[in-house]
């Protein structure tokens, strides 16, 4: 098995860390070699946050080589713009409808249409609005976890195997939250129909527009 790279971004207080670690811990108890790093901006002030999460049947670098990462999951538009040099040209990229301007800028200085600017760079992006999704299952704050139900229709592990992960790895007042926002993120993903795809290649069909 080829090593597999996937990058996870967003700002501080959406859970990047906590969703780089299950992600690396799934993998880790699927039984392959697993490297995960991350570097953290100013986390508490809504900085930049981003995750490398390698895994296959040996990895020598916690860090992902620019141009080598599969996949990109972006928490934050403006943070899929930010790490895009990290992702193959054929890459895929999930992509949360959220905007968080930067301190010391303005709204208007937020860039327009990034999505639309990343599907005309060639790139698959399946888009989403986790954080209503995961409002209106009883907690905004498991927005992290939808977007991780996305992302495991893409990889080979288990359900039962990320199931597990997300209840060691949440606080246990939160689980059930949790595993149903993930399982919600598992379910809209089939219906985009990418769920039967070549993990592997991380090939999908061109994906509906999520509405949620």
């Amino acid at each position: 098995m080829s090593t597999t790279n996937i990058i996870i971004a967003g700002t501080g207080g959406q859970g990047i860390v906590l969703a780089s670690r299950i992600i690396a811990h799934v993998a880790s108890e699927s039984g392959l070699d697993v490297k995960e790093s991350e570097i953290h901006g100013m986390a508490q002030r809504g900085g930049s946050v981003i995750g490398h999460i390698r895994f296959g049947k040996k990895v020598y670098s916690p860090a992902i080589p620019t141009g080598k990462a599969e996949i990109l999951v972006a928490l934050e538009e403006m943070e899929a713009i930010r790490y895009l040099c990290f992702l193959k040209p054929s890459g895929t990229i999930i992509l949360n409808r959220k905007k968080i301007t930067p301190a010391m800028s303005e709204d208007k200085d937020y860039p327009e249409n990034i999505e639309k600017f990343l599907i005309e760079k060639g790139y698959q992006v399946i888009s989403l609005d986790a954080e209503k999704i995961a409002k209106e299952l009883g907690n905004v704050k498991t927005a992290n976890s939808v977007v991780l139900g996305f992302l495991s229709t893409l990889l080979k592990f288990k359900e039962d195997k990320w199931l597990e992960v997300i209840r060691d790895s949440v606080p246990s007042k939160t689980v059930d939250l949790n595993i149903k926002a993930f399982q919600e993120g598992r379910r809209l993903a089939k219906e985009n129909e990418i769920l039967g795809q070549r993990s592997r290649n991380f090939t999908t069909k061109k994906v509906k527009r999520t509405s949620a």
